[in-house]
């Protein structure tokens, strides 16, 4: 981080300091890889924080908090890790003669099958089914113990996405967009008169007309700066 100091726990003084009581609960702060966190042996390390050499440093960016006297870091980007029966939007990476390769925005391409695709296609014809770049609406059926998954078109309302725009936000923030009991997503369908669908993969299909789907982009946008904001404040 530039020209910005980061408030940390060996740096803060008192009862809400690093040699505060272990029972304190401490507002998340923003830390850096690398940040020095607090003497080991007052606290315990919790996740994304290692101790060295008697002190706690932390091993990603993220919110650190300090929860009855263990320090943990939540990062504030988040991988998506597949989980079965996930409704994906995932993009053609590649392909073989009966196979494609999916980008789900995990660490590892999913694989699509022929058998599992929209439709079957003549030897050395998959590229006519599903090309690369293509935008696909599917779901995860099996993830592999190496988190590397298997998906599946074969569903109601699964397709190749053939129209609209494609928004990627962070999947820990999708629970922002959906709202409690999905009145946020819902809303925005109304507003705008798009179809929205949320990918558990933090990728999100908007589709209508030109003005809904640029106002409902604006509104998504709008939604997760405040969303951000107030993670960055340690409000979320």
């Amino acid at each position: 981080m530039k020209g910005r100091s980061v408030a940390r726990l060996d740096n803060m003084s008192g009862d809400k300091g690093a040699g505060g009581p272990r029972g304190s609960r401490q507002a998340p702060l923003l830390v850096a890889p690398g940040d020095d966190l607090g003497d080991s042996g007052e606290l315990e390390a919790g996740h994304g924080v290692l101790a060295i050499d008697g002190r706690l440093r932390a091993l990603k960016q993220g919110r650190m908090s300090n929860r009855d006297g263990t320090v943990s870091v939540e990062p504030r980007r988040t991988a998506y890790v597949p989980r079965p029966s996930d409704l994906v939007i995932g993009y053609i990476e590649g392909c073989t003669s009966n196979i494609w390769f999916i980008d789900i925005g995990a660490p590892f391409n999913a694989i699509l099958p022929m058998s599992l695709g929209p439709s079957k296609a003549e030897f050395g014809g998959i590229r006519k089914v599903l090309d690369i770049g293509d935008a696909i609406l599917c779901r995860v059926q099996e993830v592999e113990e190496n988190h590397s998954s298997v998906v599946t078109m074969k569903g109601m309302g699964l397709r190749a996405i053939r129209s609209g725009s494609v928004e990627d936000i962070d999947p820990h923030l999708l629970g922002r967009l959906i709202g409690r009991g999905g009145n946020n997503l819902r809303q925005l369908k109304e507003d705008t008169e798009c179809r929205v669908v949320a990918g558990d993969n933090g990728r999100v299909w908007l589709d209508g007309d030109l003005s809904g789907i640029i106002d409902a982009r604006d509104r998504l946008n709008a939604l997760l700066t405040e969303a951000k904001v107030e993670e960055y404040r340690g409000d979320a």
